[in-house]
């Protein structure tokens, strides 16, 4: 019975966190939104190489918070048995509210790989 309320309390406290984490989506999606603007009109002004490389990073980092928020509000839409136990995890994904939510966080997902993968300005390194 110990063990049960053990996972219990952490299932609470990562709830509350999750929570905590979810509030904040909105905020982070306008950072998002923001840096992409940034680093746009970056690139399109022939800054230096290092300028567009330090956009490009704040816009993976904006991406990677907002992606945790997302998924942080997938769980918490799931509620605190879904952190237990599976199945009622797995009924919960396909309720509409829980997919959508899922699709928010799996469309930052992919933008934040396809930014990684091709939007990242490499810097050149000094050979010396």
């Amino acid at each position: 019975m110990g063990l049960a309320k053990k996972s219990t309390t952490q299932a609470r406290e990562s709830l509350e966190a999750d929570e905590e984490r979810a509030a904040r989506l909105p905020a982070l999606l306008r950072g998002v939104a923001e840096a992409q603007e940034a680093l746009d009109s970056v690139r399109g002004t022939n800054a230096p190489v290092d300028e567009v490389h330090r956009r490009g990073v704040a816009l993976d980092e904006a991406l990677t918070e907002a992606m945790r928020a997302a998924y942080a509000r997938e769980r918490t839409l799931v509620g605190l048995k879904g952190y237990q136990d599976r199945i009622h995890r797995r009924k919960w994904l396909a309720r509409p509210q829980v997919r959508e939510a899922t699709e928010v966080a799996e469309t930052l997902l992919t933008a934040r790989e396809a930014h990684r993968l091709h939007g990242i300005q490499r810097v050149p390194r000094l050979v010396g």
